[in-house]
Order: structure tokens, then sequence, then C-alpha cells
């Protein structure tokens, strides 16, 4: 005779004051344990890559207020332009840099910025630092 044979045949005890766990809950137990939460997005973040800002030759930099200065003489007519920009990166040095199609506005002297202006692509007014603006190309 086996040392459990009187209890092998019972039906399984239920108790009376606690409700049934179901198996998803029961299952829910022994899902794995973050320890470091937080860690898999930093580790993300670390490895994510940004580019330095290139500061502008003196000749390029003179082209590019040459360029400037007969858009704002065109300023009227709203011409479509291509802008290659730096954009900071907020979270980590460097950043990323950028292309954009919109309609010149103006050169804003006061923010020393320039503004394009709504389009399709581009839901709202955007101002892009002039020390940040490294080619504008008519499209």
């Amino acid at each position: 005779m086996g040392k459990y044979d009187d209890i092998m045949g019972l039906p399984h005890h239920q108790s009376d004051r606690r409700p049934h766990m179901s198996l998803q809950n029961r299952a829910a137990q022994f899902s794995p344990f973050a320890a470091l939460t937080g860690y898999e997005a930093a580790i993300a973040e670390a490895g994510r890559l940004t580019e330095e800002f290139r500061e502008l030759s003196e000749e390029s930099r003179a082209v590019l207020d040459e360029t400037l200065r007969i858009l704002e003489e065109k300023k009227g007519e709203r011409p479509e332009i291509g802008v290659r920009y730096f954009q900071p990166d907020e979270r980590k040095d460097g950043g990323a840099y950028r292309e954009i199609t919109g309609l010149f506005r103006k050169v804003d002297a006061v923010k020393n910025a320039l503004i394009l202006e709504k389009t399709e692509d581009m839901p709202e007014l955007l101002e892009i630092p002039l020390e940040y603006v490294t080619d504008i190309h008519p499209q």
C-alpha cells in the first residue's frame, strides 16, 4: 500500500472563503519580473544615433545669405523652396539633418529664423533658426 493511497480518489479542495483563481491570473504569477524598469528604454536611447552639427564655411554662408536676400525680394510671390537644416536632439548631444519643402514667407530678423508657410505636408508655420539652415534651393 502506498503512502497517499487514502487521498488519491478524493476531489480537489475548494475554499469556501476565496474565489477560484482563473487560469490566466494563475499564469500571471509566473510572468517574467522586470527588476530594472526602464532599462530597455535606456539602452534603446543610448543606441539611438545622432549627428554632430557642422558649421558652414564662409563661402557656403555667403551663398546662403545671397539666397536669403533674393528670397526676401520675391517673398510676395511665396516661392516654393527646399530647405536642409539641422534639428538638435531634445534628449542628447547632436541631432539630425532634415529636409523640408515649403512656401517661403519671410526671414524674421528678430527671431533670426526662416519662416515657411503652411502647406498640405506642413500643417502650421515652421520657424527654422538661421544658424541651423545649411542649404536652400528652389523647387
